[in-house]
């Protein structure tokens, strides 16, 4: 996949990425690794955010929870603009490829224009933003989980990389577990450079059987972080209740 030039635009940015073959990887493995979206200026800011609480409405210490190890924090309105141009500029283009699975697989039709679809969650109570820094340190790991915060779920979300492996931090891989009905599970380790953001199903997937397309539900998590401290961004698009 040849590398966006990392203008100064977000637009242009998302605008040059290979789409099709994001598309073509989603459907084939459940989920694409893009090259270099954010500059290493732009990953080392989003980091240094994690420390100011005014840009954040809330704070998840995950041991609390049986979450797994480390913690995150959810921005709240208004997002950061490189935080709301990725959430603005990725929709459109992740709302087309959702309605081509849910002509496959059946589910909910989305609008084109990301603030109609942010309407539909404020309609439904879901007014909170889901934007999220997410920090693990050495002995860290997430639990596999789905991103769900009400009715309404966009079916792509996307996990930035901030940190750079092997200088940052060691260990910390992306997993996703897919779950095949009457197979079993199926996982993939993914692993990728500062700038680089996996897109991968919120809930589940279309996935091509012998007798036509069928669901297979997906989770994500994170193994546990050997050395150093991994800061990771994460686009939802759906807000929560």
């Amino acid at each position: 996949m040849p590398l966006p030039v990392l203008t100064e635009s977000i637009q242009d940015r998302v605008q040059s990425l290979d789409w099709d073959a994001i598309s073509e990887s989603l459907w084939r493995d459940g989920y694409a690794l893009t090259p270099p979206v954010l500059r290493p200026e732009e990953c080392g800011e989003l980091v240094e955010t994690y420390d100011h609480n005014a840009l954040f409405r809330s704070q998840v210490v995950m041991s609390r929870f049986g979450f797994g190890r480390g913690e995150y924090k959810y921005f709240k309105y208004p997002l950061p603009k490189l935080v709301q141009d990725l959430r603005g500029e990725l929709y459109p283009r992740l709302a087309s490829l959702a309605n081509r699975w849910a002509a496959e697989i059946g589910g909910e039709v989305f609008p084109e224009k990301y603030a109609d679809f942010l309407d539909a969650c404020h309609a439904a109570g879901q007014d909170k933003p889901t934007p999220l820094i997410l920090k693990y340190e050495m002995g860290d790991y997430n639990c596999l989980h789905q991103d769900l915060y009400g009715a309404v779920a966009f079916p792509f979300q996307l996990t930035f990389f901030l940190s750079r492996p092997e200088t940052d931090y060691s260990g910390g891989e992306f997993a996703l577990v897919e779950q095949r009905p009457r197979m079993q599970s199926r996982v993939r380790v993914i692993t990728a450079q500062q700038g680089q953001a996996v897109i991968f199903p919120t809930r589940y997937r279309a996935v091509r059987g012998s007798r036509g397309f069928y669901k297979a539900s997906l989770k994500h998590g994170v193994s546990p972080i050997r050395s150093g401290k991994r800061f990771t961004l994460g686009i939802i698009f759906h807000d929560a209740q």
